[in-house]
């Protein structure tokens, strides 16, 4: 975590850069404040750092000793972002999270003042929340969510007919899904499921080092075949009540045996059996195939606003996404290369996806 960041008062609020000893206070406002994500988490200072060589500032506001407001930011580097300080890479949102106006504005200014000092081409805040209309925005993702009822019936019952058949054609099937102890499996899958759409895919290592760090709150679930073959495995977080699935992976077989459909309907009773009441069906581009898979779910759609308080030179807003002929360029070219080559240069590629 770094801390040559310039920190200053801001009315009442002292803004400050987290250390190690700030960990257990931050996490404990963290899991009390309703702003706050799973990615508001201490421990993604650590493993984006680590993992992909990113300098973490993660600041947070206190008055009178008490913390009041949080916002986790990383600079990165990379030839599709170019210069970045970002709230927060490989996180879908991450942005103030905050008890107070006093503490969000100080917040605000000082990771504006941060990136004016870094001279970074922009900032980037991920929120669920519209900050400043003023702010140049990208809204092109929505994310979208459930709610996970006491009964497996009635779970069942509120999947849409044309998904809840999927989800029967899957159990008819004796699929099983299975918790995994590591990341072994479900990394296999996840580099077939990234490469045919296209995708660097993140190393094992990331992997495993969320494992690491969130223990329990990290679970894998692995869909066998009826002769225990993984097809399709998800990686989930847990935050408070909710259960967010949010890698996934699956062979090319995987659709003629509904095991994608099932995945997330054993995932879901999984969850509620934990006494999750809350399935966030994570992000998705408006108008793309996911999109359209989790309306078919049921879910409720919200927006996703990526706002840019501070630009270098003239503000255009980044397209970190298929929009930008770069990335269109990659998606083609890497979905022609043999898996084997993919499965070497994607890691090194993924860190340039944030």
């Amino acid at each position: 975590m770094k801390l040559d960041a310039v920190l200053r008062v801001r009315e009442a609020c002292r803004v400050k850069c987290l250390t190690e000893s700030d960990c257990a206070r931050w996490d404990e406002f963290v899991m009390r404040c309703e702003e706050a994500s799973f990615f508001h988490r201490s421990q993604w200072a650590g493993i984006l750092e680590e993992v992909f060589g990113a300098r973490a500032y993660f600041l947070y506001a206190e008055q009178g000793g008490v913390i009041e407001g949080v916002l986790p930011l990383a600079l990165v580097e990379s030839w599709l972002t170019s210069r970045a300080l970002i709230s927060l890479p490989f996180c879908i949102e991450a942005g103030v999270a905050a008890v107070s106006p006093a503490a969000r504005e100080a917040l605000l200014r000082e990771a504006t003042l941060i990136a004016a000092q870094l001279g970074v081409d922009h900032l980037e805040i991920r929120s669920r929340r519209l900050i400043d209309e003023t702010w140049p925005t990208q809204d092109l993702y929505v994310r979208f969510d459930k709610p996970i009822l006491p009964a497996a019936e009635d779970n069942l019952a509120a999947i849409p007919r044309k998904q809840r058949a999927m989800v029967r054609k899957g159990i008819a099937a004796n699929l099983a899904g299975v918790i995994d102890e590591d990341v072994t499996r479900f990394h296999a899958l996840y580099l077939d499921n990234m490469h045919r759409h296209g995708s660097p895919a993140q190393p094992l290592r990331y992997f495993k080092r969320l494992r690491q760090a969130f223990g329990d709150d990290c679970q894998v679930l692995t869909v066998e075949s009826p002769d225990g073959k993984p097809v399709s495995s998800v990686l989930s977080f847990y935050f408070r009540d909710t259960v967010l699935p949010y890698y996934a992976g699956d062979v090319i077989a995987a659709r003629g045996l509904y095991a994608n459909d099932f995945k997330y309907w054993a995932l879901m009773e999984a969850a509620r059996e934990r006494g999750a009441r809350c399935f966030d069906y994570g992000r998705s581009k408006v108008g793309s195939g996911s999109w359209s898979f989790k309306k078919n779910w049921g879910c409720e759609s919200a927006p996703l606003y990526y706002q840019y308080p501070y630009f270098k030179g003239a503000p255009e807003v980044p397209q970190h996404n298929p929009n930008n002929p770069r990335y269109a360029l990659l998606i083609r070219l890497w979905q022609r290369m043999p898996r084997s080559l993919t499965a070497r240069l994607g890691p090194p590629l993924a860190r340039h996806f944030p």
